[in-house]
């Protein structure tokens, strides 16, 4: 069997009502990212200079020496930047989540204590700002480790959100193994939190963002502007706000760096997006770690079966049922690619179809002819399968008058002889004067018509038995 990992259903199109605080439209977010002194740099063990997110145009590493320019760059975060945004962010008494790298935060004890001081939440940012794709999981494992041990020594409490953003494939997984986080926040996929099953852990997740994110003032597309920052995150704020007011609040998060947003011309476009949100009512501007808690208690994760992760036998139990009498085609889907997309009934709903589709003219049939004639002998003998007795009972089929039970007894007699197979219609889109309309009119079709169309109503059949079991 093929199985893909990734998920692009998420919530599909019915995302909880977060239930924020107060009533609130929004959550709106800040993180900045303290990175200065964590960077590549030969000082700090590491082979060459750091190249990335830096008012340097396409710098590049320089192997084995010191860069002086980039590091002083990174210097003015933390000397001026850092402050600079304290003082905005007091003032205006919005609470922060800090991404604090270790080995950054070690090196800056005056900004550490005014974050403590502040009552800003200090999660880790890893151990250094340096890139983890190619780095073994193991030495990964370790680096996660020492993080954690080299922020709680530094801060004097251990961080209970994490984000790496310069990750590798494993870095989720081995974060969500160590069991010491409210959320982890390496992925980009979602404007609401969400869990994720890692082994036997179900880990929150708090995505980031890199879009309405100030590192875009030194990457391509980006912000020219401190303008163009501004009014970009104004749009989104405004998008959002309209979706909390019509039912359906989300949660906005903004980056930032102590070395970009920090500069003189960049700050005031920030400053005024501050006064933007806080002229609207129902904002919370919580720390990240408040929205942790908040989504554990109110969204608390409850584990399902999932067909992408049944075996072979569960798999066609629980769905060998769905197209009548035919578990053929469930025995065909589970060794389709399926992944968390088919955790759901349009997911299995699918799958199945493809099979059917795709299956010969006489295998179609066969599953035609298993259908039972409606309001037929079997339905009078009490021999339906309990998904066909239930669907003919909510269309009134089992609370037939004599006559009726004649026409239908005689349409089906009439139906079969001229198409070969038993009238098909997904009843529980009809009730039972509609039912006799279609019959009447579909039993003058010729076959080819008439097989697709009865085709067409197994599968909305089977749509519906879906929706009875999954989500």
């Amino acid at each position: 069997m093929t199985r893909y990992p990734r998920d692009m259903r998420g919530y599909g199109a019915n995302a909880p009502h977060p239930a924020w605080p107060n009533d609130a439209k929004i959550a709106v977010q800040f993180v900045l990212n303290y990175e200065e002194g964590g960077e590549n740099c030969i000082l700090h063990g590491d082979k060459a200079s750091e190249a990335f997110l830096s008012d340097i145009p396409g710098a590049a590493q320089w192997p084995g020496q010191r860069h002086w320019n980039m590091e002083s760059i990174y210097e003015y975060g933390a000397r001026a930047g850092f402050w600079r945004l304290h003082r905005l962010f007091t003032g205006a008494d919005i609470p922060l989540t800090i991404y604090g790298v270790a080995t950054a935060l070690a090196r800056s004890p005056e900004q550490v204590q005014a974050m403590k001081d502040a009552e800003w939440e200090i999660a880790s940012h890893g151990l250094k700002w340096v890139e983890h794709k190619d780095m073994p999981e193991e030495e990964e494992r370790a680096s996660i480790a020492e993080a954690i041990r080299l922020h709680t020594e530094v801060v004097g409490t251990p961080p209970r959100g994490w984000y790496t953003g310069r990750c590798s494939a494993n870095t989720v997984r081995l974060v969500a193994e160590t069991g010491d986080f409210d959320y982890i926040s390496d992925t980009y996929d979602d404007d609401l939190p969400y869990w994720l099953e890692v082994g036997d852990r179900d880990q929150l997740i708090i995505p980031y963002t890199l879009e309405a994110n100030d590192m875009r003032f030194a990457t391509a597309p980006g912000w020219v502007t401190g303008e163009h920052f501004g009014q970009y995150l104004t749009d989104a704020f405004d998008a959002l706000y309209a979706e909390g007011e019509a039912g359906a609040p989300k949660m906005m998060t903004i980056g930032l760096h102590c070395r970009l947003v920090g500069r003189p011309g960049k700050v005031a476009a920030l400053k005024r997006f501050i006064d933007h949100i806080q002229s609207h009512e129902g904002v919370w501007c919580p720390r990240r770690v408040e929205i942790a808690e908040h989504w554990a208690s109110q969204h608390p994760h409850q584990r399902r079966a999932r067909p992408s992760q049944m075996d072979r036998a569960t798999f066609v139990a629980a769905y060998g049922s769905i197209f009548e009498h035919s578990p053929w085609i469930a025995e065909r889907a589970f060794d389709l690619e399926l992944g968390p997309a088919h955790d759901c009934a349009a997911g299995v709903h699918n799958a199945l179809c493809r099979m059917f589709r795709t299956a010969t003219e006489e295998e179609r049939l066969g599953v035609l002819t298993a259908h039972p004639d409606l309001a037929g002998k079997l339905a009078a003998a009490g021999r339906l399968t309990a998904e066909s007795t239930s669907e003919q009972a909510s269309a009134g089929l089992n609370l037939l008058t004599d006559a009726e039970r004649e026409t239908f007894t005689a349409l089906n007699t009439a139906y079969v002889e001229k198409h070969g197979f038993p009238f098909i219609i997904a009843v529980r889109d009809h009730d039972k004067a509609s039912i006799m309309a279609a019959f009447q009119r579909r039993i003058d079709n010729d076959r080819a018509t008439e097989f697709a169309e009865a085709c067409k109503q197994v599968e909305r059949i089977a749509q519906f038995r879906l929706m009875d079991l999954l989500p």
